[in-house]
Order: C-alpha cells, then sequence, then structure tokens
C-alpha cells in the first residue's frame, strides 16, 4: 500500500509539472460597427506571455513578458517598430524595476527593507531627479 502511495504522488507531480509548463495559445476578433477587425493572438506557458495584436489597417504590435525566478521582463513594440521595456528584480525584500521609454530615457524605482520595519524606496527619473522616501512602522 506504501509503494502505491509513492507512485501515486510521483504522477500528481509529474502531471502539476508538466500542466504548469504547457503553452495555452488563443486568438479573439474584434469587429467594429464599421465592418474592419482586429486580432490579438496570444501564447502563455511557463509564466511567459507573447501577445501579437493586428489593427484593422494591417499594422501589429507586440508584448512579450518573460518570467523567472527573481525577475520579470516585459517589452512592448509598436506598429512604427519603436518599443519600451520595463525589467523587475525581486529577492530578500528588494525590488528594482527599470523602465525604459522609446526615446531611450530610463526610469527607475528601488524598494528596500520590506519585512524590517523599515522601507525604503528610491525613484530615479529619466532627467536625473532622485527622490526618496523611508516607512517606518
Amino acid at each position: 500500500m506504501n509503494s502505491l502511495s509513492r507512485t501515486v504522488t510521483v504522477s500528481l507531480i509529474a502531471l502539476c509539472t508538466l500542466a504548469a509548463s504547457a503553452q495555452v495559445s488563443s486568438t479573439s476578433t474584434v469587429t467594429g460597427p464599421n465592418g474592419k477587425t482586429s486580432t490579438r493572438s496570444t501564447i502563455r506557458g511557463g509564466g511567459n506571455v507573447q501577445s501579437t495584436t493586428t489593427g484593422p489597417n494591417g499594422q501589429t504590435g507586440t508584448r512579450n513578458v518573460n518570467r523567472t525566478l527573481g525577475s520579470t521582463n516585459a517589452t512592448v513594440t509598436g506598429p512604427n517598430g519603436q518599443s519600451a521595456s520595463r525589467s523587475t528584480t525581486y529577492g530578500g525584500g528588494n525590488t528594482k524595476t527599470t523602465v525604459t521609454g522609446s526615446n531611450g530615457g530610463t526610469a527607475s524605482r528601488s524598494v528596500s527593507g520590506r519585512g524590517t520595519g523599515t522601507v525604503t524606496a528610491t525613484t530615479n527619473g529619466s532627467r536625473g531627479a532622485t527622490g526618496t522616501r523611508v516607512r517606518s512602522r
């Protein structure tokens, strides 16, 4: 009986792992009052998302999100080819997010000390301005 219990547990873990990493794709189409359509195709799997939107004039925009342990990276590309991105790293009560605009300017926000009673958040703007907020409990 004990051997059967282990076999079932291993099988359930294998199935859960397989299901968590499986990709799911979907497509949706919207038709406006003028009869023109817009389509979005999305693929999701393993915490990642790839999405492409095609407008009624044929132009496309994309959004890609990649998640790994301790970080998330997202990039949006418009129909004109320009892109913007957001990168977040986290762990140990600290988080840092950096946003890069289509013009190359960057802004960031760092948060440290979560779970310690004193949290410090520092924001750096794209033009060099900096702000800091400290919160104690």
